[in-house]
């Protein structure tokens, strides 16, 4: 087992990051499905839709309740909200288990046991153990703790060491949110993320995070067959935009309080920066 993890660095981002050429159409840029957010919580679906538009895509399409899917097009009504052609898509966010009508688990397990790569967020994770797809789980240390024990894995007091047994016994991708994260593929690669900083600890900063990793899948799939393997450094590309999005809002708000939606709308601009050095 790898638990030497190695830090990211905005240079390893900036390699697997694609900038549009004048060839490009909506469709090479990548789309990514979303299924997220509930009657209770629809600000996630929001925050996702946020996060996948600010990273960069051609298309987002987004698939959820009626009350979310009002508010997705009242924030970005450029987005598509129906069903079609995905490179990718980011499940879960927003959602609990326990609500989960059978029409939804027929669509979330038809999606998992898809083709095209799948983030795996918050009410969706209990549906990981299985499937097909290539996916990338993104628990927080509770939420890991319960697909630990799902998997018959013991405690580990190394955060590092813990996220690449689950990798290895899910045969998926880990992103173990924390303030450091903890980003391990199930060959045993592994890095970890530096802190970014102590605001992110907010409500929704976990959805804007879901919806980067799914965003920068999405672009590298619609040019480039993707195994699980491939999605371990595009998820830490993700998690490392959106701590760069992070300390820029912390920034712009004078080194006060951010909310996800800050985070989210910094997005472009981290993005423009690897693209364009500061």
């Amino acid at each position: 087992m790898n638990t030497a993890a190695r830090g990211w660095t905005a240079s390893d981002a900036a390699e697997l990051l694609r900038e549009p050429t004048a060839s490009d159409d909506k469709y090479s840029r990548g789309v990514l499905g979303i299924r997220t957010g509930s009657t209770a919580y629809p600000g996630a679906a929001v925050l996702g839709v946020e996060a996948a538009w600010r990273t960069g895509l051609g298309m987002v399409r987004y698939v959820g309740p009626a009350r979310a899917a009002d508010l997705v097009l009242s924030r970005r009504p450029e987005t598509v909200v129906a069903e079609g052609r995905v490179q990718a898509w980011l499940i879960g966010s927003g959602t609990d288990a326990d609500d989960r009508s059978d029409e939804d688990a027929r669509a979330l397990e038809g999606i998992l046991q898809g083709t095209v790569p799948v983030v795996v967020d918050a009410g969706a994770l209990d549906l990981a153990p299985g499937a097909a797809a290539p996916i990338v789980v993104t628990p927080h240390e509770r939420e890991h703790e319960k697909l630990r024990a799902m998997l018959g894995l013991r405690p580990r007091e190394s955060r590092a060491e813990a996220a690449v047994e689950t990798a290895e016994a899910l045969g998926a991708c880990v992103v173990l949110k924390g303030a450091e994260t903890v980003v391990a593929a199930p060959s045993g690669w592994s890095v970890t993320l530096p802190h970014a900083t102590p605001w992110l600890a907010t409500a929704g900063t976990g959805d804007v995070l879901a919806g980067a990793i799914g965003a920068v899948i999405a672009a590298r799939a619609a040019v480039a067959e993707l195994d699980v393997e491939a999605l371990g450094p595009l998820a830490a590309t993700g998690a490392w935009l959106h701590a760069d999005a992070a300390r820029r809002a912390v920034r712009a708000a004078g080194g006060g309080p951010v909310t996800a939606l800050d985070v989210a709308g910094e997005l472009a601009r981290a993005v423009g920066a690897l693209h364009r050095p500061e």
